[in-house]
């Protein structure tokens, strides 16, 4: 693929993850373009952009996240329709579902950084500090990524070194004592060496009692040239994460009041839960004097999740709260020591060659990775027909004796993989292209615990089709098959290993790129079987046969004028199991077309944009509008829905003299109570309250 030579510096730059300038949106339109600018665009490309593959697309970029004054990549995936949020483990991790699709409920959502692996073990929440561009690829990824969701994957490219120097300084406050602080610089160290360093601290209170945040990140990062077709490219983050485990308010006979949502169940002085985070990546990128490209990229990731905390005991056996007007709500102790270590290869060959009339879009590739997951859970829980630990939840009173804890988990988790990948797309008319791929990965797993030892290992190929039609150059049409595979971490309460997750999807699309405005919309039907669903009687989680997800996706962003833009996103899904299932350890039925846990079936986030300028002074003034239906709060109590919730945010920021700016921003402006998340009745999370926050940047 050609490059401006004007570009030549970031090209390189961007190339050693697999990025490549393209034109501004996109090459969103084959028309000409005065003005040509350096975009990072994610790996497993090629040279094929996003107008002409034959799937849906939603990316948003660095100058949306920081207009919207967001902080956690959570809140980044709110502003797509697309994306529902999940049981996050007290706060410890992020987590998701893409097209109704959930992962392991007691385990991250998985994500890529510039392709590589960044979801996989115990991180913490994600910061947006080091963020580029978060781009939401829809549909089955796994004829590429390999191990993928059949709803998704979601890919952050991260800032990078440039050859300029450019800097800011970011302070923050806000509501329940927030403090935050970022920093970000970049520059030419020589002439063929640049180098970047960005990071934020924050040290946060919350709207639940005795709850709170400290939070450190830094993400420094090397580009060399080692000639103008070749780069090198190393990148480094360390993340510190420490606050409570909060499970949220328990909810009795459907009465969302209960308690109130700012109240605290477990104990404060059990302390933070800590995580932690190293992570690197080395990737090198070299274009071949035929014009194609080879990229190769390795990556090592540890983290770690460490601390005690006190949580709602789940299984009715062991509670009192709510039998016969008890207010006694039993809990359970528990130590946890997790640490994972992460280390992926690749390497991907990519470029453009001709047979006849007929242009190959042509991406082969290689790759690999290890994991390592190390468990230790010990844990204090009543005898059943028992209690301990109780607490009044209409008055709690902390600081009780702790009970003496037991061992609970004690596993050690092993996977590795290799696959091997092809893709061609095919463009077999001016108008006409169809796409061919295929993976073919090799797995292996092993997990000693204390009560089994389990092995498994398979071969799977993931196929992939697509054709996309041009009706107009600003038109295309598309329509897709593909089938996937996720081999699933973890097992069941007995020992025994999950069964890996396999799925196939039909999606048909068009894509309108026209007077200024982007616009998806998308069809899909897609299933998988082997599902992972919460298991409150035992804990941790259950295989529940299979799930089917359908569904209407509709994308777009674009200016009504030249200073007024919108971005919008609708989602409409009917997902649903597709099987009867009867679970001997819960005595309960869960039948076939029962819905999937915390999946709505109507979703929206409108953004609006107002560019102004206030006494000479360049500003805006922004909103959004986000709505989220009812949902299933328990697996295995369909009477259990969360209520559905519209919320309203506002934000502000002008440039009020040369080098600073300053930013105001309303969370929640109608100050509406809503629940985010549930794990099941005595485990769901409210959603915060209004909340206000203010910065001043220096930018130099």
């Amino acid at each position: 693929m050609n490059t401006r030579p004007h570009l030549l510096t970031l090209a390189v730059a961007a190339a050693a993850l697999n990025i490549q300038p393209v034109l501004a949106q996109d090459a969103a339109a084959n028309t000409d373009m005065e003005e040509v600018v350096a975009t990072y665009v994610p790996a497993y490309r090629g040279n094929v952009p996003n107008q002409e593959r034959p799937q849906a697309i939603e990316e948003v970029g660095r100058e949306a996240i920081v207009d919207a004054g967001l902080n956690d990549f959570q809140s980044v995936l709110d502003m797509s329709a697309t994306v529902s949020r999940q049981n996050n483990m007290g706060g410890m991790f992020d987590s998701f579902a893409m097209r109704g699709f959930p992962g392991n409920e007691n385990m991250p959502s998985g994500y890529l950084i510039n392709g590589f692996s960044g979801g996989r073990g115990y991180g913490g929440r994600r910061d947006v500090s080091n963020i580029e561009n978060v781009e939401i690829i829809k549909g089955p990824g796994s004829a590429l990524f390999g191990r993928a969701e059949p709803g998704g994957i979601v890919n952050i490219t991260t800032l990078k070194p440039e050859f300029f120097r450019e800097g800011r300084i970011k302070a923050e406050v806000g509501s329940y004592s927030h403090k935050r602080v970022e920093a970000d610089i970049t520059g030419a160290i020589s002439d063929n060496m640049a180098g970047r360093i960005n990071g934020a601290w924050q040290d946060s209170d919350s709207f639940r009692d005795h709850m709170y945040q400290k939070k450190q990140t830094i993400s420094p990062s090397l580009l060399y040239d080692v000639s103008e077709s070749m780069s090198v490219l190393y990148e480094m983050e360390y993340v510190k994460q420490q606050q409570p485990l909060d499970r949220g308010v328990i909810v009795l006979n459907n009465d969302f009041d209960t308690i109130p949502n700012s109240r605290f169940l477990g104990e404060p002085n059990d302390g933070p839960i800590t995580s932690k985070v190293w992570g690197h990546q080395l990737s090198l990128q070299s274009e071949l004097d035929n014009g194609w490209n080879l990229v190769a990229g390795v990556t090592q990731r540890f983290s770690s999740l460490e601390g005690y905390s006190t949580e709602a005991e789940l299984s009715g056996g062991r509670q009192s709260a709510g039998v016969d007007g008890s207010t006694q709500l039993g809990r359970q102790y528990r130590y946890r020591d997790y640490k994972a270590t992460d280390r992926s290869a690749r390497v991907e060959l990519s470029g453009e060659a001709e047979t006849g009339a007929v242009v190959h879009n042509f991406m082969l590739g290689a790759d690999a990775y290890r994991y390592f997951l190390d468990e230790r859970m010990d844990r204090a829980r009543a005898a059943w027909g028992e209690t301990i630990y109780e607490i009044d939840y209409t008055n709690p009173v902390y600081g009780q004796a702790k009970p003496a804890l037991s061992a609970n988990k004690d596993d050690h988790e092993y996977q590795q993989a290799f696959g091997v990948y092809v893709q061609d797309q095919l463009e077999l008319t001016e108008d006409l292209q169809i796409l061919l791929g295929a993976r073919v990965d090799k797995y292996h797993q092993r997990k000693v615990g204390l009560y089994a030892t389990n092995r498994d290992s398979g071969t799977e190929v993931s196929p992939r089709l697509g054709v996309t039609y041009a009706l107009t150059p600003e038109v295309q049409v598309y329509a897709s098959y593909s089938e996937g595979f996720m081999p699933l971490t973890g097992s069941d309460y007995q020992g025994n290993p999950f069964d890996p997750e396999k799925s196939k999807s039909r999606e048909v699309g068009v894509k309108i790129n026209d007077g200024g405005w982007i616009t998806t919309v998308a069809l899909f039907d897609a299933e998988k079987s082997n599902i992972l669903t919460a298991d409150p009687v035992n804990g941790g989680s259950a295989q529940l046969g299979g799930i089917q997800s359908r569904g209407l996706e509709f994308d777009t962003q674009g200016y009504f004028t030249d200073t007024l833009s919108m971005t919008a996103s609708y989602a409409w899904l009917d997902t649903s199991t597709t099987e009867d299932v009867i679970n001997a350890d819960w005595g309960v039925e869960v039948p076939a077309g029962s819905d999937i846990l915390n999946v709505p079936a109507n979703t929206l986030s409108v953004s609006l944009k107002q560019e102004l300028v206030v006494a000479g002074r360049d500003g805006y003034v922004g909103g959004s509008y986000q709505y989220v239906d009812d949902r299933l709060g328990d697996t295995i109590n369909p009477d259990y829905r969360l209520p559905a919730y519209w919320l309203v945010n506002v934000n502000a920021g002008v440039n009020f003299v040369e080098g600073f700016a300053g930013q105001l921003s309303i969370s929640n402006l109608f100050n509406k109570d809503y629940m985010s998340n549930s794990y099941n009745a005595y485990w769901t999370q409210p959603g915060e309250p209004r909340t206000v926050k203010a910065s001043v940047t220096y930018s130099f």
